[in-house]
């Protein structure tokens, strides 16, 4: 595995550590209904999946069948309890994040699973990955207000950088969804990740005094950020312009 594919698999063990330890639920295992049958059960299974499959993927013996595992039961989590629910109410904004962070790690992992013996397909991957963005820029014009408030003090004009930002984000997946400028897109969309975790979340848990709403959300920008990188690193050698 390449130096993000370790990382990646790393971030799933903390994530399963995290999840187990804690109770809290952590972003990737969020979406069951309060009312589902043996919901605390299932993210507790959920959370040990994570932990065992990142350890797995660190073992040349039990990665190909550990790749293969989390890629279907992160599959499985987005088609039940993310996408399901965005059908059902699909005018709701805040159904259709859930599905853009689901394909992101989905694709993520499906390159993970790839680069263990897994049937050679990078495209797809790619593809679920650059829809999954594209939700991520659109809240931020749907959610103004609530994007302004992370703006630091130290940056002029914060409107200006949360539409940046957003509209980044639909560029790019745009971009890697369709295989043009797709390498130079996902190069700068996981730079623009790696950014809100270092100047917004970052200082925030370092110093300041984070709700649980706000360590969920530092959880997922680290979790995001590092499946963004996997992508990127999977364009090494790849054409500038256009990527079949």
């Amino acid at each position: 595995m390449s130096r993000s594919q370790w990382v990646f698999a790393a971030t799933m063990v903390a994530l399963g550590i995290l999840g187990l330890a804690t109770g809290g639920y952590v972003s990737i295992w969020t979406g069951v209904p309060k009312d589902f049958p043996g919901r605390d059960l299932l993210f507790q299974a959920s959370c040990a999946m994570s932990l065992a499959a990142g350890l797995g993927l660190m073992l040349q013996r039990t990665g190909a069948f550990a790749s293969r595992a989390l890629l279907v039961y992160l599959i499985l989590w987005m088609l039940f309890f993310r996408v399901y629910p965005a059908f059902q109410a699909p005018t709701v904004m805040v159904n259709w994040w859930p599905v853009g962070e689901s394909l992101v790690m989905v694709g993520a992992a499906w390159i993970v699973e790839i680069a263990n013996g897994g049937a050679n397909h990078l495209r797809m991957a790619r593809l679920l990955y650059g829809l999954g963005l594209i939700p991520f820029g659109v809240a931020h014009f749907f959610y103004l207000k609530e994007t302004v408030v992370l703006v630091p003090a130290s940056l002029p004009s914060p409107e200006m950088w949360a539409y940046l930002t957003g509209a980044t984000y639909v560029a790019a997946g745009i971009a890697i969804a369709a295989g043009v400028l797709a390498r130079l897109a996902a190069v700068l969309v996981v730079s623009q990740m790696a950014l809100i975790t270092a100047i917004v979340w970052i200082p925030m848990m370092a110093w300041g005094h984070p709700s649980a709403f706000q360590w969920g959300e530092i959880v997922d920008s680290w979790t995001l950020t590092v499946a963004g990188w996997v992508v990127a690193e999977s364009y090494r050698g790849a054409p500038w312009l256009y990527t079949r």
